[in-house]
């Protein structure tokens, strides 16, 4: 969503693709798509390029066991190249998204390839109202339910999984044929997500 935000506000194309996409099973399948899709950013000036869960292509390279892992390798030299490729006046810009940042190759990380390495913290009081708000502003919510008991929780939730709690509280209400989402929907989708996140992931940001 962040980055849509930017393209939104930069009025550019977005082009947005998971890193898995470039995983193909014949050879060179991979890195024919990396170059088409460079040609289609650049024949779509200004425009830019969102990569998810780059780290699927782009892990640090070693010496490949098998054609799988080869194919992959081959992946992030064409990535490389093409990102090295890049005129400054071509106005194509590329924005890579991942959670396991410490795998990545470093020479996807040098000056001139990815300039600014922005980590998105989980968001404090104030900004989990905001997003529980956005996320239920079009749910029939209960008079009973009141946010601000899930606001003040203490477990650490990305924006991700305030979605995926709402999400999951009309689901619930869904359930027992309902058309309006109760206190007890909530909890019970609060539970649900967080036991399914638990609170492992947050150790290595603390």
């Amino acid at each position: 969503m962040l980055v849509k935000a930017v393209a939104h506000h930069t009025k550019a194309s977005f082009i947005t693709v998971a890193g898995s996409e470039f995983v193909q099973k014949y050879l060179g399948e991979g890195p024919r798509k990396v170059r088409d899709l460079f040609r289609l950013a650049r024949e779509n000036a200004p425009s830019i390029i969102f990569i998810d869960e780059v780290d699927s292509i782009a892990t640090k390279r070693f010496d490949a066991q098998t054609g799988a892992d080869r194919e992959v390798q081959r992946v992030l030299v064409e990535l490389l190249t093409q990102m090295d490729g890049f005129d400054q006046t071509t106005n194509v810009k590329v924005i890579m998204a991942t959670n396991r940042w410490d795998t990545l190759d470093p020479a996807l990380l040098r000056p001139g390839r990815l300039d600014r390495k922005i980590e998105f913290p989980f968001p404090d009081r104030r900004q989990k109202r905001l997003v529980f708000q956005v996320c239920t502003g079009k749910m029939n919510l209960s008079p009973e339910v009141d946010l601000e008991e899930f606001v003040t929780r203490p477990e650490k939730l990305s924006g991700a999984d305030i979605q995926a709690i709402c999400q999951e509280a009309g689901m619930l209400a869904v359930r027992k044929n309902r058309y309006v989402v109760l206190p007890k929907d909530l909890e019970g989708a609060y539970r649900t997500v967080i036991r399914k996140t638990g609170d492992e992931r947050y150790d290595f940001y603390s």
